[in-house]
């Protein structure tokens, strides 16, 4: 990705340089014939027009000024924006993500400002402006909706910025830090390295949780749950000190300690704290308390139950004729198999007629 956007760069620079000889070679040709020929036939097609309507006619002069104009604003406000950066944003004490939405507004601005001012030196005609905004309207009705529908979030984002660079922030099943608030895609990058490039409508259509808006704390809820037997009190009072204890949980607001309620082979709690330092890593912070939660019951006595069940069997009276017992008592009028009474059935009479 680095070495494209250097390679586009280098090309935009090279053009711009040979637009610039080619202008000068136009303008004051060298006493050389072949360059003098070559002069002659470039100043014909550079003021011959190439495309004319009743109103206004476009010429090949016009054109390289209008790529030489974008080009050079190209360069001239990513100069100007990084100035504005290092000089005046980085010696205030700003958030980083207000930082580069500031950036990106100057700049953003800076390029407005110049294609206004240059469109007007360069002599291009309203009407043609006009002509080409009805042109640029029909092409986002047809096919670029998306395109400039991106674009429009990404501003309202710089500008009312409910996201900023840095913020951890969840869009549907993605969680992670914003990196850069793109002209068109936003990239969040995950906890794996990932980085997820997200159109920038999404963050404007969609739901989005942003966990650091407000600032970098956030709570971390641990839950478990301790035998029937134990104390309530006594766990309050050793998870709190498992809490306190750990690094990067914070003194101001404490940790606490919920009773949650009765579970089916349990007592559960949850140990609440808060931190700054691992708001994208909750899981890590998570797992580091349980190793000591653990280690801190088993010296304290406290047991951690895990679910079990008991079987009871019971005796079965009736026993389904044709069964493998009932078959086996059929030999004797009564017989105790097992617990298992089988009781062999008697003839029933027969009437005789007299």
């Amino acid at each position: 990705m680095n070495r494209l956007r250097a390679l586009w760069k280098w090309l935009a620079l090279v053009g711009c340089v040979g637009a610039i000889a080619v202008v000068l070679l136009m303008a004051e040709p060298p006493n050389v014939p072949l360059l003098t020929f070559l002069s002659n036939s470039l100043m014909g097609l550079w003021n011959s027009p190439f495309l004319s309507t009743e109103s206004y006619g476009d010429t090949l002069q016009m054109v390289i000024k209008g790529v030489l104009l974008v080009v050079i604003l190209w360069f001239a406000t990513k100069l100007a924006s990084r100035i504005f950066r290092v000089r005046f944003l980085d010696r205030t004490h700003l958030e980083e993500g207000r930082k580069f939405a500031l950036q990106r507004i100057v700049g953003y601005s800076l390029f407005t400002f110049g294609a206004l001012t240059g469109v007007h030196a360069i002599g291009v005609d309203v009407g043609s402006i006009a002509v080409f905004s009805g042109a640029l309207g029909i092409g986002l009705g047809l096919g670029f909706q998306t395109i400039a529908k991106n674009f429009a979030s990404g501003l309202i984002l710089l500008f009312e910025q409910p996201v900023k660079v840095g913020d951890r922030v969840q869009v549907g099943n993605l969680q992670g830090n914003i990196v850069t608030i793109g002209s068109r895609a936003t990239w969040v990058r995950t906890n794996d390295n990932v980085v997820m490039i997200v159109p920038n409508s999404e963050f404007i259509e969609q739901q989005v949780t942003n966990l650091t808006l407000n600032d970098r704390i956030v709570r971390i809820n641990v839950p478990l749950g301790v035998s029937y037997a134990s104390n309530p009190e006594h766990v309050r009072d050793i998870l709190m000190v498992v809490g306190r204890g750990h690094p990067d949980v914070l003194e101001e607001p404490e940790p606490d300690v919920i009773f949650t309620g009765f579970g089916q082979s349990s007592l559960d709690f949850d140990l609440r704290i808060w931190t700054a330092n691992q708001v994208s890593t909750p899981r890590v912070i998570a797992s580091q308390l349980y190793f000591e939660i653990f280690a801190a019951l088993k010296r304290e006595g406290v047991e951690i139950p895990f679910p079990q069940r008991d079987l009871h069997v019971r005796s079965v009276r009736n026993v389904a004729p044709g069964s493998e017992i009932a078959t086996r008592a059929l030999g004797e009028d009564h017989e105790s198999v097992g617990s298992v009474d089988v009781k062999k059935p008697s003839a029933l009479p027969v009437e005789r007629p007299e």
